[in-house]
C-alpha cells in the first residue's frame, strides 16, 4: 500500500504542478505567447519555455508527462485527446451523420397552402404600370 500511496501523492503534486503552470504564466501580449515563470522540473518546463501560442504550436500535454513517468495506469484509464479520436471525435463523425439520415427519413408535413388570403394588387404585385 506504501508504494500506491506514494504514486498517488507524486501524481497529486503534478496535478499542482500542472494547475500552477497554468495560472501563473506571463502572458506576453505582442507576441500572443503564454510563457512559464518558473522551472516546473516534474513536468519537464525551465522557466521562459513558451508553453501557448497561436497558429500551429503543441502545447504541453499532462498525458505525455504521465507517461514519461510511468503513472499512467490503466486501471484510471483517461480519454486520448480530441485531435487523435476519442468521445468527441466520435460524436462529431459517427453519431451526427447517423442523426442526419434520421432526419432525412422523416418526413415533414407540407406547408398550409396561402389560397385563403388575399392578392395584394388583385394578382399584378407591385409593379405600377399600365397595361
Amino acid at each position: 500500500m506504501d508504494v500506491l500511496e506514494e504514486k498517488k501523492e507524486f501524481r497529486a503534486n503534478l496535478k499542482s504542478q500542472w494547475k500552477a503552470l497554468w495560472l501563473q504564466r506571463i502572458d506576453d501580449r505582442v507576441r500572443a505567447e503564454g510563457i512559464a515563470d518558473k522551472d516546473y522540473s516534474l513536468l519537464f518546463v525551465e522557466r521562459g519555455t513558451v508553453i501557448i501560442a497561436t497558429r500551429k504550436f503543441k502545447p504541453p500535454n499532462f498525458l505525455e508527462i504521465l507517461q514519461q513517468h510511468g503513472l499512467l495506469s490503466f486501471d484510471n484509464p483517461v480519454p486520448p485527446s480530441p485531435f487523435v479520436g476519442g468521445w468527441g471525435k466520435f460524436m462529431r463523425t459517427f453519431w451526427k451523420k447517423r442523426q442526419q439520415t434520421r432526419r432525412s427519413l422523416m418526413q415533414r408535413p407540407p406547408k398550409p397552402s396561402r389560397k385563403g388570403q388575399q392578392l395584394k394588387k388583385g394578382g399584378r404585385g407591385w409593379l405600377h404600370r399600365e397595361v
